[in-house]
């Protein structure tokens, strides 16, 4: 099974089973499909199924996939993926615009070799330089670019300028998203709180 970047997508792919291909783009339904399946869920396993749950899941899962088809067109305009964007902006943020390899993945939460093929595509393309890490001879630090950096601005102005996808959220409502899906990484022991 491929590793996953942050996005959720094995790097520079789309994510796919062998029979469902997501739609990232609003399909403009006469109906929400998601508040259905639960009112059939509810019918066929009862009042005491967790029918809002799996709509709250499901709910999760389908803005990914409108956000993330959102950020890959802006990323793509620019000659990025998303998650070539997000090691971008890592990078950028880091104290001297360079990290290992190792570090990439654990703030990315990928795997290692995920984040190798991230900074090896970054590298091709002149964002990124790979330089040898003295404290370890068969390890190197990705170091940010110039070229690398604008590309990241660029990205990053044009996300901004959407308000990533959740315009529709006013300041009261984006605190209370950010705190219950904060609940759920909690639960799941994504990091120590």
């Amino acid at each position: 099974m491929p590793h996953r970047s942050v996005s959720g997508r094995p790097e520079g792919a789309r994510a796919r089973s062998a029979s469902v291909h997501a739609v990232s783009q609003p399909v403009r339904l006469p109906f929400d499909p998601i508040a259905r399946a639960a009112e059939l869920w509810e019918e066929r396993w009862g009042p005491h199924s967790h029918a809002v749950s799996m709509a709250s899941a499901t709910s999760i899962m389908r803005v990914q996939q409108l956000l993330l088809g959102q950020f890959d067109a802006v990323a793509g305009r620019h000659g990025l993926t998303f998650a070539r964007y997000e090691a971008l902006v890592l990078l950028a943020f880091s104290r001297q615009g360079r990290l290992s390899m190792s570090r990439i993945g654990e703030r990315l939460m990928v795997h290692p070799t995920s984040a190798t093929n991230i900074v090896q595509r970054l590298a091709a393309q002149g964002l990124v330089e790979r330089v040898p890490n003295p404290a370890d001879r068969r390890g190197a630090f990705a170091v940010i670019t110039e070229t690398g950096r604008a590309a990241m601005e660029a990205v990053t102005a044009e996300l901004e300028a959407t308000d990533f996808g959740l315009g529709m959220l006013d300041a009261e409502e984006h605190a209370a998203l950010f705190s219950l899906l904060r609940t759920v990484r909690v639960g799941a022991r994504d990091f120590d709180a």
